[in-house]
């Protein structure tokens, strides 16, 4: 789209050096007047003006149908994280820790216990890496589950995982 508007301005300024030189005394409005009599220029710039309103109005549509599908997708991705959690819970409390059918199978398994942290200012510096200083999570949940007692600090009950596997 943008080449034959650059043909046509070369070809305008072509002219208009032409008739500058040839009618050096013709003023602004009758060189501008002439000039749009004999090249395409004005109707070029707006066709690509509103070519590019279009482009315009087009990029705010699919910014704002792209605003409208990630709420949804928020809102599929909650369901679905919903679900999951329903499914757990069923599972355990009903004492199932794996299903079987033609399309899926559900498998719950034991997580280990997880860090979980209250505060932690009081975690020892020792837990941290330096520069700049970062809680060593993993540091501080081995030395938890070797039984030693972390200010800050504690184990996790663990919890149960679903696993989904699709055939």
């Amino acid at each position: 789209m943008t080449a034959p508007i650059l043909y046509e301005l070369a070809h305008h300024e072509f002219l208009r050096q032409q008739l500058s030189a040839e009618f050096p005394d013709a003023d602004d409005e009758t060189l501008a007047d002439t000039l749009e009599g004999l090249t395409e220029l004005t109707e070029m710039i707006g066709h690509v003006t509103r070519s590019y309103l279009d482009d315009r109005a087009m990029g705010q549509a699919l910014r704002a149908r792209i605003e409208e599908m990630q709420t949804r997708l928020r809102r599929f991705d909650h369901a679905a994280d919903a679900k999951r959690r329903i499914l757990t819970t069923v599972m355990t409390r009903a004492e199932i820790p794996q299903l079987r059918e033609a399309d899926f199978t559900l498998s719950l398994r034991s997580m280990p216990p997880g860090l979980v942290l209250h505060d932690e200012a009081q975690v020892p510096r020792q837990f941290f890496t330096p520069q700049p200083p970062k809680l060593d999570r993993r540091a501080v949940l081995d030395a938890l589950k070797t039984g030693r007692s972390i200010p800050g600090a504690t184990l996790s009950s663990g919890g149960t995982s679903l696993t989904v596997r699709t055939k």
